[in-house]
């Protein structure tokens, strides 16, 4: 039997210790500490009557919880922090997206890591235990992660379902592009392939995956492709099986010139499908070229609008942009120049062409270039007295918000390089980084700061954990919020 024992040194010095009787012999187990007024009297006595519950499971008819919050410093030990803040406001944000829905603690333990500090999946595993002190067993992520990739499209639903009621997202546009992912591997596959590379790794097999984000660039849906598929090839297929899955009637998709071809507005047009794109004019006729040059008013913000096979072809003019094509232009005519000159350094250059064995300057080109300084086209489905030329060009210029989404995607979550060396975990890496992606652009949509700026501000809302050296109990020191994170709870709709 542990007993407590009070020992009255003088007036305002009182000792608590724990002690036991061994052979009618008092033996002192633990010295508590000393008080000097009540309280601490209180505090120390709580503290003690805890040790001997602890060690001898002895049980108390009081409850003796308030033990675990009276701090000594000479009686604790730091041991680190965790992140717990952090971890908790990006899990309310995951239920409020509607992923919780996935039911899968481990698969979104592993999102939220992504988010804060991308690794490899086993890592991640570590990391969860080191930063927020949640333990996951390797064997179940070995167990259970084939059976995510089943949640794509799940995921993309619930996507989908909260950009209709948090974005107002009605199908009327959808932006779409595509980007490549390489491999830190010079080996292809079925999936891995060499191809045309965004990331300048032309020798190293990719991936290409297609994405689908609404006009405030909320992602809703991806597709992968092996890597040496054709861009504008994808655009069909992927659009297609959208408009089908949401049975959508009315559906506009907004993307850039890679994507038009003949084939593919032909089968636009077949699906109903509207469109904006973007049109390369160095590509149309010699006889479209003078009509334009004719009708259009170098003003700024002046467009025209043409009917051809491939649609309704707005052109519109820009002094910003005419100088810089005019600069770019003769740029590139001095280099042509320069290799007309010194036919030691030949080699094909845009405005040089062949005559023989000599090169000489291409002067239709540069003349034909002179006509479209300044120009940009679109093509679209659209009649002029539904959407007028400005809106379509407007809608256009949104489509940078998709090419922010790969920004976050490549850059902050690390989706490449990808260092997966089959489909399975090549698709489940991506599942991982589009439900990150959906995450990180809402809180950039509703804070109006990078994801990395809300890390980092997150993070200094850390939890202390001390360990109290006479129970072994642990306990946590939350930091206070700061205005920043208070505004950022207020933007999120998260202040309580």
């Amino acid at each position: 039997m542990y007993k407590v024992r009070q020992i009255k040194y003088s007036t305002n010095s009182l000792s608590i210790q724990v002690y036991k009787i061994e052979n009618r012999k008092r033996v002192i187990v633990r010295h508590i500490g000393t008080a000097h007024n009540e309280e601490e009297k209180l505090d120390l006595l709580s503290i003690a009557n805890d040790f001997i519950e602890k060690i001898t499971k002895q049980f108390f008819l009081f409850d003796n919880n308030h033990s675990n919050t009276i701090l000594y410093i000479n009686q604790t030990e730091f041991i680190g922090v965790h992140y717990t803040f952090l971890y908790e406001l990006v899990s309310k944000l995951i239920i409020r997206i509607g992923l919780d829905k996935i039911k899968n603690n481990l698969l979104l333990d592993l999102v939220i890591l992504r988010i804060m500090e991308p690794a490899s999946k086993l890592r991640s595993i570590e990391l969860l235990e080191e930063y927020f002190g949640i333990k996951h067993r390797r064997q179940r992520y070995y167990e259970s992660a084939p059976e995510w990739l089943t949640l794509k499209s799940k995921v993309e639903s619930l996507s989908l379902s909260f950009a209709k009621n948090h974005y107002a997202f009605n199908f009327d546009l959808l932006f779409y592009d595509v980007t490549t992912l390489y491999f830190e591997t010079f080996e292809e596959d079925e999936l891995r392939k060499n191809g045309f590379s965004k990331d300048s790794k032309s020798q190293q097999p990719q991936v290409l995956v297609a994405l689908m984000v609404t006009k405030e660039g909320f992602p809703i849906a991806y597709e992968v492709f092996a890597g040496n598929t054709f861009e504008g090839h994808t655009i069909i297929p992927v659009v297609k099986k959208f408009v089908v899955k949401n049975g959508v009637k009315q559906f506009t998709v907004v993307a850039d010139a890679a994507m038009i071809s003949n084939d593919n507005i032909l089968a636009l047009k077949e699906n109903e499908i509207n469109y904006i794109v973007g049109a390369r004019l160095g590509n149309l006729s010699n006889e479209l070229i003078e009509q334009i040059d004719k009708n259009i008013s170098r003003e700024d913000n002046k467009s025209i609008r043409i009917k051809t096979g491939n649609g309704y072809l707005i052109c519109s003019y820009s002094s910003l942009r005419y100088r810089k094509d005019k600069y770019e232009m003769e740029k590139q005519i001095a280099k042509a120049k320069s290799v007309v000159d010194n036919p030691s350094k030949s080699k094909k250059l845009k405005f040089t062409k062949s005559n023989g064995q000599n090169i000489e300057i291409n002067q239709k080109l540069i003349a034909k270039t002179k006509k479209l300084l300044g120009i940009k086209g679109y093509y679209t489905s659209l009649e002029e007295n539904i959407v007028d030329n400005k809106t379509i060009i407007e809608r256009y210029h949104e489509l940078y918000k998709i090419e922010q989404a790969f920004r976050i995607s490549k850059s902050d979550l690390q989706t490449r390089p990808i260092f997966h060396f089959k489909e399975e975990p090549i698709k489940l890496h991506l599942l991982i980084c589009f439900m990150a992606l959906v995450v990180s652009k809402h809180i950039e949509l509703q804070t109006n700061i990078s994801i990395r700026k809300f890390i980092h501000e997150c993070k200094k809302i850390t939890d202390a954990r001390l360990k109290n050296k006479i129970t072994t109990k642990e306990l946590k020191i939350r930091t206070d919020l700061n205005p920043t994170i208070i505004e950022v709870l207020r933007k999120l709709n998260l202040l309580t």
